[in-house]
């Protein structure tokens, strides 16, 4: 597995970047990756909608194309089957992105749970839970909320 991912972050990722960075970046496409993916299992079902807005998240944020982000998603979804909790994931991401950026994810994250039309409860405590770990605002959390609910 972890071969796997290594392959596909230096293969197809990032052919050109220098090893030193290709680590932390990989494991912060990853992190943000699981984190949509776990929004995206929250309630009930898995609707071709969310699907959709995970892709497009991962497209928007990293400039992956299609299969790459197909790919992703893949080790993504092992990964998060390992996990013990979301710590991990979200450790990563506030050593690698800025506020702005991870407010980003927050709102990307809210465009999955809105993606089906539906918000589940599991969902709203998910985002409250991931907005903490993040140390998100409040301000923050609501705007990209709004955001989110707009786009929808």
């Amino acid at each position: 597995m972890i071969a796997s991912i290594r392959n596909f972050f230096s293969q197809i990722i990032e052919p050109g970047v220098a090893a030193s960075g290709v680590a932390a970046d990989h494991a912060l496409h990853l992190a943000t990756a699981a984190l949509l993916l776990e929004m995206m299992r929250m309630d009930s079902t898995i609707s071709a909608e969310e699907s959709a807005a995970v892709t497009r998240a991962l497209q928007t944020q990293f400039g992956l194309a299609p299969q790459e982000v197909d790919t992703l998603v893949a080790l993504a979804a092992e990964e998060a089957k390992q996990a013990t909790d979301y710590f991990q994931f979200t450790s990563l991401i506030n050593k690698n992105f800025d506020a702005g950026q991870k407010t980003q994810v927050i709102e990307y994250m809210w465009q999955v749970a809105y993606a089906d039309g539906h918000l589940d409860a599991h969902e709203q405590h998910f985002m409250r839970k991931i907005a903490d770990l993040l140390y998100i605002p409040h301000a923050d959390y609501v705007a990209a909320k709004q955001r989110a609910r707009e786009k929808a």
